[in-house]
Formats: structure tokens, C-alpha cells, sequence
């Protein structure tokens, strides 16, 4: 569901890469993790009326958190201007529990209600506009204010499960049943009855006689607003210091005296009740809706970064006076009038970053102002890009050419992903400048990563919006006072001619270049004295006005992949040679991943200890030990890219040619190890991809860039298990071809006016997915349209053209452009020429590109259902474009001592200790949530590990708990259909019929059926497991018939990706052995079973217990038909079925059915200690 958001950490498989980072990271040792200190208790709240309530509380939260919770209540909802007091005095909103004296278990908080001033009128008005909102999904499918929308309690709501079983409701939709050939996307956001809220008003807005006049003020007046009831009844309210009151003035006559009879409402809520008899009973409906079981409270929360939706309802648009009170306070291109209302990003970042780290409570604290502070610059970052590209910020220097243009915002500073200056003239020109912000973050990601105390980077926000590569970043304090030679103390401004260091650049380094496996070495200045660096020589150290010394320009932190660098004189290993590497590439800023040097490095370390030469390190530190294997030089990045500037001494010519060897022998370790390491992961199905981002993600895990994309297709077509990697093939040949369009697609729309975005947009899907063949630009308003262009937007457009004009681009032209695309960027040659072959030739399904597509471009499009094979209609129109998103890339902090916690709990649980590791993995889970909030990939991981524990341990109301709140937070957090989001389906599933709900759990395990069809369709192995799940339900409900349909198809799934002699293979005959006997085809059984028989007998022989098992169930089978037969002889023989017995044909037991569903999910009960 999710486009835009791209977090710095794997979305799939996290638990593999927490394990995998324990080598990576230096935690505190277990003694330091106190987490005591975290021990919450209860105190009691009492609001003004009611009686005191228990509240749960953190010693490490602040009292206004504490204020936003009892905001969020049903008792407390309708005020937001009151403060917190203990035994009389006025607790500070910023204070931690813990700090506070005489707080402790069962102290009672008393809410007194406070004065009211022009900030807290806009809080209140903004309160009760989420309130009267809070049910609609507006927000989410905007994406806007955090909010994303969440369908769990939807797929839920309609079951009644002490009503009785009935057919139908075991039924899914045709379009979910196996072969069905209807790919439907109106599903995919169900209906739900809370979408829309009750009509509460019909407008509540500002008035026009803001402000108030200075008399006025004297009077406590802060604001006037105009409300409309239901009842059509005009009101005109003021907001004083004291609270609300009715007004009366009208539209054109102001009279701010109180209206008879008045009445004053501290809450505005409390008068709009009193005036709107419609509007109380609505609004108390409301509540009661919102404060049902059916809605889970993280349904509301806001996300730390916001999710975008790619497709979307119909909106109504209604006036709203918040948002447009936002844009009117936007201030975009005036910001020097109002410079006080501009955080210092800068100063925030890194202060957090200063902040005390030597106790777990000092980590947590610093770990969460750390990633609030961070979230909050990626969504203001954000927003200031997509105004740079909407043209709503001036630039600085306005002078210069569009493309050459930076922007300040909000003390942000902007730049465009252009080759400005020919600076990247012999790097690949526009495709270089358009990598390099990429390039720049992952080396920011992976000195953050490192935390280095002293050392300082700049906060970095990388924007793809509207066909722009928006760089945003926080400004070094002076930076634009004084010229770079003047600023850089340390590395080189001129490509390595002049080169400067500095002692104290070298000390900080010191600890980054040994975790990012840098050697220290020496480069030539322009005099020929040696300087020596402990980074690339790109680098370059700027001490600030603030005294903090920073490192920036980050692009070359890794070593260059010589795969696809032509160096000449510089010949590659044979079997690279073989391949036909080394290939050109659009640019030449090629670097390999840091997960490939790792890899690397621990290969040599092996093959080091398999001769024995690890005595000859004995000396060296435990830090060396690593880089003796393998030093990677940055300024080998310089040699191979560079070519010329960077001198190195004489004396270093020897290491210098060392390391040029390594770095051949990493390339060819990428090409002979780790691709073949991936395919066999996929094999093994350790690894299974479901779509484009968890390809990619699988992928990065195993160090290969997304350049070798063409290379692992062709890898997979050579070897002999391409049929078994058939999923993988297709997967990733669609990610090629919709990589490929977006390439096209950012240039396409550089081209394109403002006015004409979602004619053009529309045209360009059409001309992607549609078989009309004269798909053609259709713009509604083209009599509105100016033939007037601005300059700016001609001047940026000329950057580049590889595809036609937007008006005259065909489907064949633009196929034939992706064609050459694949070619050029990824070597590889397309087997499908047009949409029709992607899908008949290569079993692609036109609304998985589609959704790829989308998710890549930002598009999002209008929910509906589109007639994908019409060759007598365009599929898309303008009206079916609605928006355009930004895609996102951003770090994102995590917290080291609540990962060191969650390793330790699945250390725990791997050896057998489940309730040790249960509690480590709880204790991980409060302090992901102090630092994070709720909502987080990290939570939800420790919220799906702690269900998983609790269903072993049988406490299935437990694990459904847990698990349905990861569901939540992966809807949230991930989107609705991501793949992760589908496996928390499944697992929900599986816990509902653990706790005697099968109905719920068969519309979940249809829900994540459905979710897979969109992403991948029916043909890969994890459909299997999950038509065996469905299958099994089905069964123990006694829907034979329906159970059959899913069983068969997970036999054949099972077939083909695990093989003919598969033990998996011979569990799916088994099943449907069982489905048979219960219909009484004992024929059928037997011929199931007996295949699980020569399967068992084949793999593990004649006397193992699983033969035997199946031996006796042949044995069993084979004399119920026997019975089964007689009396159908009996019947025909007489004619009379009068004194037979009934003939019992018993549904299977829910132990049988709980065991086995156990097998599919891969759950192996572990012995307790």
C-alpha cells in the first residue's frame, strides 16, 4: 500500500538482520541492563467531575504525554487546555515522571482547567477537528498528519461466532478461489461503516472579522469562528481566554457581545452540544463508535513517518478551516518575515545527538529524542521539497539557471539532482548527479550507524517528487558565511590536488574506519608532501561556527564495484571476464554494498582459518584482525573513478596494488558467491520474495546491487532449477521492467506542465498496461490550457529526453524505450516486447505491474476496476489520477539496547528457553516503545516473536492479543498490502482458530489470499502453505467440497516448487487423504495416501514412524471402503437400505487439525525448561 516511504532498514526479514548485526554493533554488557528503572506504576487522574481513574504510567514519561493520552480518552476527550497537579502544584508539561517528587504508586493527578491563549485556541480547534475526523479516512488516503489507513477491524467486524456455523460464511468471494483469473482491486480497501463519520456540522471556519480589534483584546476576545449546525442554524462563536461563547454578530454586522442567553464553555465541544441538540446526539454516536471494540487505539496514533497510499476512494472534498489555516500559515516564500517561527534543524539533530550516553536510561532518553527529532526533520523535509518542486519557494540565488538553483526553507536547504557545473561531467552527467544524493545517505546512514562521539553529520533527506531528485539538508552553522577552502580542514575540495588533514579529524575517524574496514593512508598534495587520511579523500571536515566538527560529502564511503568500471589496463577474473563484465554503466559512482563487504571479509577470515594463518596475526589487535583479510582503500575509489588529482607515495605502490587485487577479487565473489548464495536461499525457500521491495530487500542482504538485476535473470535461466525458482524469475522480471519505467517515467515528467499532470500521467499507464492500441493524451481542459510555459519549467525540461514528447508517446514507443533501458542499465535483453507478451509469454499480471508502478512513481490512482484486456477503450483517464506522492529516502534511528535485548530473547528461545526469552523480548518491546511510540517495525517484530512464544506456550488469548496488534502496526506502519503485513495476516489466522474462532479465521487467511493475488498472483510457494492453512479450516468446519479446492492447489504449488520426493509433498497428499475420507471417497484417499506412503518410504525408509504411520491409515482406508463397498452391494443387491447401520463419517478432531496446521505454519513445539 505504502509509496514514498523508504526507512534506511529492510522492511522484511528485520528479525534476520537484528541477528545479524550483533556483530556490528558494541552493546552494553547484560549487567548494564537495569531496565528497573523502566517499571511503570499506577496513578490516579481525576478530571473535573468525574471520579479518579487507575492510569498507567512509564518513569520515563513526560506529563505532556500523559496530557495526549487523556486527550485521546472517551471521559477526557473534549478538553485540551489544562494542566496536571500534584497536591497542589502545577506539574511542568516537559518533566519526566520520574523527576518528579512525591509521585508514586496510587498519587492522584488532578486536571484543572487552564486560561485559555491564541496557541492553545488553535490546538483546541485542531483537537476537535481530529475528533469529528477521527473515523474518516480522508486523512489516510491523503497522507497527511501521520495517518494511514487500516482495514483489520473491517475484515473482522461482520463475524458473529456464537450464531452457529453457516456455509456461506465459509465461503470466500470467487475472486479469492484458486485458478480464478479476476484480479479485482476494489477489495483491497473494504467497505467499512466507520469510514464516515456522522454529520456532526456542516462548517465550522474562521470568520472574516479576525483578528479581534484592540478593545476587543482588552476583553479576553482571541479569535471568532462561524459554525452552521445540522439544523442550518448560523452561529457566530468567540474564543476568549475564558472559553467559548456565542457571539452576535452576523455575516455582515459585527456585535461581539455574548448572544442572550449565554452561556460559557470552557470546552467549544460542551457549547456545541448545547446549541445543536443533532449535533449531540451525532457526536455522542461518534464517541461511542470511536471507543468500540471494533477500533483499536492504533488505528488513530500517527505514524513516525508517513505511509502513502497508492490508490484511493472517491474523497468528497468539505471545508475544513485546520487545513486550510495550515496553508494559509505555511508561509512558503516569505519566510524571512517570520524567522522565529523556523526550527534549527541542525542544532536539534545534533544536541540530541551530545546528549548523555553512559546508562540504559540515559541511552533510552537520548534514543528517543534522537528519533523524534529525526522524524520530525523527515516530514518537514518533505513538505519543503515538494514546495521547491511546486515552484512556492524562492531560491537564493535566483539568477542562475533553474537546475543550478538552491533553496533555504525552514532552515533546510534544497538542491536539485542535476549535473550543476559540469561537476559530474565525467562521472556520467546527469546520471551520476542523480545517484550521487543516494550514494551521499548511504555513507551519512553508515556513519550514524557507527555513532562516533565528536563527529558530527549533517542531517540528509533524499526527495524523488514530480520527476525531481530533491537533496534536502541541514545547514552547518557558517557554511554560507565563508568559501569551502576557508571551511574544509580536513580532505580535498578539487578532486584530490590539494588535499589538508587535521589531527583531531584523524583521532575521530579513528573508530568509523575500522568499522567501515578503512585503511589509514597517505595521498600527495600538490606539493608533494604526504598527507594522511583515514577516509576517501572526497571527504571533507568543516569545523562549524558552533565549534562541532562535521564530516560531509559522504558519496564515496564505500569501495567501487569494478564490475561495471572499465578501467584500462586493469583486467578483471576470468570469471567475470566469462560473464562479460566489466559492463558500462549510465555512470561510474558504482559501489558495492556494505552487506557485500562484510560477507567478504568474513569469506577471507574463513578461508584464514581453514590455512591456518590466523597465527600470523596474533600480534595485531582484535580490531585489525578483519582488515589484515581485507583493507579496502577509499582512494582506490579515486584511482578507478577519478583516474586523475589523487597521488599517491611511491613507498605505497605496493599496498596500492594489493588492494586493487582485492577489490577484483570482491567483484568476482559478488558474481560466484552471493548470487549463487541468493539463488539457493530462494531454493531453500529461507528466502522468499513476494514482491518487488523484498526482492530487493533479499537481494541487499546478500550484498548485490540492483544493476546485477539483468544478471541474476540470467543466472536463473541457466541453472537446472529454474522451474522451482519460477517465482523468484517473475518477480524480479517485473521489478526490471518497472524499474525500467520509472527511469522513463522521471524524464517523461520533466516535460510535462502542472496543468496537464494527470492527462499526461494517465496517458503514460495507458501506455505501459493498456491493449488500446491508440492510447492517446485526453485532457478535459484543454480550452483552459495557457500556451504560455513558464521558463522555469522549460529550462528544468530540457534535461534530458529519451522518451517521446508526452502527446505523441505510443505504447509501442514506450515499450521499445523500456526495452532499451533494460539493455542499457541493466544488460539484459527483454523477452516481451509490448504488455500482451509481459503477460501471456513471461505470466506477468498487468495489476502487479500496475501496483509496482505506482508504488515506485508515487502515483496513486482512483480505486476501481480497471478492464485491463479492453482494445477498444483507454484503461486510464484523467479523472482516474488523483494524486502524486513523494518517495522518501530518509535514515532511521534505532535504538542499540533494545535490539541488544531483542537478540538476547531470541537467543533464549532458540535454546529451548521460552520463558526467559519471553520476558527478554518483553523487556525489548517497552523500550522500543518508550523510544519509538507504538508504531514501529521494531514493535511490531517483538509484538509477532512474543505471540509466536505464547502460542507454543498454549496461552492462545495471549498470542491473538499480541498478534493483532502487530497486524495493526503493519497496516500502519508498512501498508495495507505489503508482504509483511500478508504474513501478519496469516499468523492472525492461525491464533483465531486456535481460540475456537474459525469463521474470523478463515476471512483473515482470505484477507492475506486476496493481498497475494494483488502482489504476486497464485503461483508461488507461499500460497501453498497458505491454501494448506485455508484447506485445513475448511476441513475442520466439514466444508469438504471447499476444502478440496484449496488442498489441490497447494499440492500442485507443492509439487512444482518442492519437488516430487518432497516430504511437504507427501504432508499435502496426507491432507487430502483426510478430506477424502470425510466425504466418504475412500478411492481418492487411498490414492493420496499411498503417494504420502512411497514418498515417506523412498526418503526415510521402510521402518521409520512416519512410513508406519502412513501404512497403518492405508490399512485404515482400505477397510472402510472395504465396509463402505458391502453395504453399497447390500443396498443394490435388496434394494432396502433398512438395517444397515449408519455410516459414520466422523469430522476430524481440532487436535489433528491444530497439529497439522502447526506442520504447514513450521512450528516445532520446543521442550520447556
Amino acid at each position: 500500500m505504502s509509496s514514498g516511504h523508504v526507512p534506511d532498514t529492510p522492511a522484511d526479514n528485520l528479525t534476520e538482520q537484528v541477528e545479524g548485526d550483533s556483530k556490528k554493533q558494541e552493546l552494553p554488557a547484560v549487567p548494564d541492563m537495569d531496565v528497573s528503572e523502566d517499571t511503570g506504576f499506577t496513578v490516579k487522574i481525576q478530571a473535573p467531575g468525574t471520579e479518579p481513574t487507575d492510569f498507567q504510567v512509564s518513569p520515563l514519561a513526560m506529563v505532556q504525554e500523559i496530557k495526549q493520552v487523556l486527550m485521546d480518552r472517551e471521559e477526557t476527550c473534549r478538553r485540551t487546555c489544562f494542566s496536571l497537579q500534584l497536591n497542589g502544584i502545577t506539574l511542568d508539561n516537559f518533566a519526566h515522571l520520574r523527576s518528579i517528587p512525591g509521585l508514586q504508586e496510587g498519587s492522584i493527578l488532578r486536571v484543572v482547567e487552564e486560561p485559555y491563549n491564541f496557541r492553545e485556541v488553535r490546538i483546541h480547534l485542531r483537537h476537535i477537528r481530529d475528533l469529528l475526523k477521527s473515523l474518516d479516512l480522508t486523512d489516510g488516503y491523503n497522507g497527511v498528519e501521520g495517518s494511514s489507513p487500516s482495514f483489520l477491524s473491517c475484515v473482522t467486524e461482520e463475524c458473529q461466532e456464537g450464531d452457529g456455523l453457516k456455509q456461506m460464511s465459509c465461503s470466500p468471494p470467487d475472486h479469492i478461489l484458486p485458478g480464478s483469473k479476476e484480479r479485482l482491486l476494489v477489495p483491497l480497501l473494504p467497505h467499512t461503516n466507520s469510514g464516515k463519520s456522522s454529520g456532526c456540522l456542516k462548517v465550522l471556519t474562521m470568520s472574516s472579522w479576525n483578528p479581534p480589534p484592540g478593545n476587543r483584546k482588552m476583553h479576553g476576545d482571541l479569535m471568532y469562528l462561524n459554525v452552521v449546525t445540522m439544523e442550518d442554524r448560523q452561529f457566530s462563536i468567540t474564543a476568549s481566554s475564558r472559553g467559548f461563547y456565542v457571539n452576535q454578530s452576523t455575516t455582515y454586522s459585527f456585535n461581539p457581545k455574548p448572544a442572550n442567553p449565554s452561556v460559557l464553555s470552557h470546552a467549544l465541544l460542551d457549547l456545541l452540544s448545547h446549541i445543536s441538540p443533532v449535533f449531540k446526539k451525532n457526536f455522542s454516536a461518534l464517541l461511542k463508535r470511536r471507543y468500540a471494540r471494533s477500533t483499536h487505539p492504533f488505528e488513530r496514533i500517527a505514524t513516525p513517518f508517513q505511509v502513502f497510499s497508492w490508490t484511493a476512494p472517491a474523497l468528497d472534498h468539505t471545508m475544513d478551516c485546520v487545513r486550510a489555516e495550515d496553508v494559509s500559515s505555511f508561509c512558503l516564500g516569505y519566510e524571512e518575515h517570520v524567522p522565529a517561527l523556523a526550527r534549527d534543524w541542525n542544532e536539534e539533530l545534533q544536541t540530541t545527538r551530545e546528549l548523555p550516553r553512559k546508562t540504559v536510561t540515559d541511552r533510552l532518553m537520548r534514543d528517543r529524542a534522537v528519533f523524534k527529532a529525526n522524524s520530525d526533520f523527515v516530514s518537514t523535509a518533505t513538505r519543503g521539497a515538494m514546495a521547491v518542486v511546486d515552484g512556492n519557494v524562492m531560491p537564493i540565488n535566483p539568477s542562475e539557471e533553474p537546475r543550478q538553483q538552491m533553496f533555504i526553507w525552514s532552515n533546510i536547504v534544497f538542491s536539485l539532482g542535476f549535473d550543476v557545473r559540469d561537476q559530474y561531467r565525467d562521472l556520467g552527467g546527469e546520471a551520476a548527479a542523480h545517484a550521487a544524493p543516494v550514494l551521499d545517505l548511504n555513507g551519512v546512514r553508515a556513519y550514524w550507524a557507527v555513532d562516533q562521539e565528536g563527529l558530527f553529520l549533517i542531517g540528509t533527506v533524499v526527495i524523488d517528487y514530480r520527476g525531481y531528485r530533491v537533496t534536502a539538508q541541514t545547514i552547518v552553522p557558517g557554511i554560507l558565511e565563508r568559501d569551502q577552502e576557508q571551511s574544509v580542514v580536513y580532505g580535498s575540495i578539487d578532486f584530490g590536488k590539494t588535499v589538508v588533514s587535521d589531527d583531531r579529524y584523524l583521532e575521530l575517524l579513528d573508530k568509523p574506519s575500522k568499522k567501515l574496514r578503512v585503511q589509514r593512508h597517505l595521498v600527495l598534495n600538490k606539493d608533494d608532501t604526504a598527507v594522511e587520511l583515514r577516509s576517501s579523500v572526497e571527504h571533507k571536515g568543516i569545523v562549524g561556527n558552533d565549534g562541532r566538527r562535521y564530516i560531509l560529502d559522504l558519496l564515496f564511503t564505500f569501495p567501487p564495484d569494478l564490475n561495471f568500471l572499465p578501467v584500462e589496463g586493469e583486467d578483471l577474473n576470468p570469471v567475470c571476464q566469462q560473464l562479460g563484465f566489466p559492463k558500462l554503466h549510465p555512470h561510474r559512482l558504482v559501489c558495492l554494498r556494505q552487506e557485500l563487504i562484510d560477507a567478504f571479509v568474513e569469506h577471507r577470515v574463513d578461508i584464514s582459518k581453514e590455512n591456518k594463518a590466523a597465527r600470523m596475526i596474533n600480534f595485531l589487535d582484535q580490531h585489525t584482525i578483519l582488515e589484515i583479510c581485507v583493507c579496502l582503500n577509499m582512494n582506490i575509489t579515486n584511482i578507478f573513478i577519478h583516474l586523475t588529482g589523487v597521488r599517491f607515495p611511491k613507498e605505497s605502490t605496493e599496498d596500492i596494488q594489493k588492494q586493487k587485487q582485492q577489490l577484483k577479487d570482491a567483484a568476482v565473489f559478488l558474481i560466484s558467491n552471493q548470487i549463487a548464495a541468493f539463488t539457493k536461499s530462494c531454493l531453500d525457500h529461507t528466502s522468499m520474495p513476494l514482491d518487488g521491495v523484498t526482492l530487493t530487500e533479499a537481494l541487499h542482504q546478500h550484498g548485490i546491487n540492483i544493476r546485477y538485476l539483468g544478471t541474476v535473470l540470467e543466472y536463473i535461466e541457466k541453472i537446472p532449477q529454474k522451474e522451482r525458482l519460477d517465482h523468484v524469475y517473475r518477480i524480479a522480471l517485473c521489478e526490471l521492467i518497472t524499474r525500467c519505467a520509472k527511469h522513463l517515467f522521471k524524464t517523461y515528467l520533466l516535460a510535462v506542465e502542472p496543468s496537464a499532470l494527470s492527462a499526461s500521467v494517465s496517458h503514460f499507464l495507458n501506455c505501459v498496461l493498456s491493449s488500446f492500441a491508440e492510447a492517446r493524451v485526453i485532457q478535459q481542459n484543454d480550452k483552459l490550457a495557457s500556451r504560455r510555459r513558464s521558463r522555469r519549467r522549460r529550462s528544468r525540461a530540457s534535461v534530458g529526453s529519451a522518451v517521446t514528447s508526452c502527446s505523441n508517446l505510443t505504447p509501442t514507443d514506450l515499450w521499445g524505450a523500456i526495452k532499451a533501458e533494460a539493455q542499457e542499465y541493466y544488460h539484459y535483453s527483454l523477452p516481451c516486447g509490448s504488455v500482451e507478451e509481459a503477460v501471456d509469454k513471461c505470466r506477468l499480471q498487468r495489476i502487479t505491474l500496475l501496483r509496482e508502478i505506482a508504488i515506485k512513481t508515487g502515483i496513486q490512482i482512483l480505486l476501481r476496476e480497471y478492464h485491463f484486456d479492453s482494445e477498444h477503450k483507454t484503461l486510464f483517464t484523467e479523472e482516474d489520477i488523483l494524486n502524486i506522492f513523494p518517495i522518501v529516502k530518509h535514515i532511521s534511528p534505532r535504538s542499540s539496547d533494545a535490539l541488544y535485548l531483542l537478540r538476547c530473547g531470541q537467543s533464549r528461545v532458540q535454546q529451548g528457553c521460552l520463558k526467559e526469552g519471553c520476558e527478554l523480548i518483553s523487556q525489548a518491546l517497552g523500550l522500543f516503545t518508550n523510544v519509538y511510540g507504538a508504531l514501529h517495525q521494531d514493535v511490531c517484530i517483538c509484538l509477532r516473536l512474543l505471540g509466536r512464544i505464547h502460542y507454543i506456550l498454549g496461552d492462545y488469548a495471549e498470542a491473538l492479543s499480541h498478534q493483532q496488534r502487530a497486524v495493526l502496526i503493519s497496516e500502519r506502519v508498512l501498508g495495507i498490502e505489503h508482504p509483511n503485513t500478508i504474513q501478519e495476516y496469516k499468523h492472525l489466522g492461525l491464533y483465531c482458530f486456535a481460540v475456537g474462532q474459525p469463521v474470523t479465521a478463515l476471512r483473515l487467511l482470505y484477507r492475506a489470499r486476496y493481498l497475494m493475488l494483488l502482489v504476486c498472483g497464485e503461483d508461488h510457494p507461499e500460497m501453498a502453505l497458505l491454501d494448506s492453512k485455508i484447506g485445513l479450516v475448511l476441513h475442520s468446519v466439514m466444508a469438504c467440497d471447499l476444502s478440496l479446492k484449496f488442498l489441490e492447489n497447494a499440492l500442485v504449488l507443492t509439487s512444482k516448487y518442492q519437488g516430487p520426493s518432497s516430504l511437504k509433498l507427501a504432508q499435502s497428499h496426507h491432507l487430502l487423504a483426510k478430506v477424502h475420507e470425510s466425504k466418504g471417497d475412500f478411492r481418492a484417499a487411498l490414492t493420496h495416501e499411498k503417494e504420502r506412503y512411497g514418498i515417506y518410504r523412498k526418503q526415510v525408509g521402510e521402518a521409520h514412524e512416519k512410513t508406519q504411520e502412513s501404512s497403518e491409515y492405508l490399512k485404515h482406508l482400505t477397510h472402510q471402503a472395504v465396509i463402505l463397498q458391502k453395504t453399497m452391494n447390500w443396498i443394490y443387491k435388496t434394494g432396502s437400505d433398512t438395517n444397515i447401520p449408519p455410516f459414520n463419517l466422523n469430522s476430524p478432531s481440532r487436535v489433528w487439525i491444530m497439529e497439522q496446521l502447526n506442520l504447514v505454519t513450521g512450528i516445532v513445539l520446543i521442550p520447556l525448561r
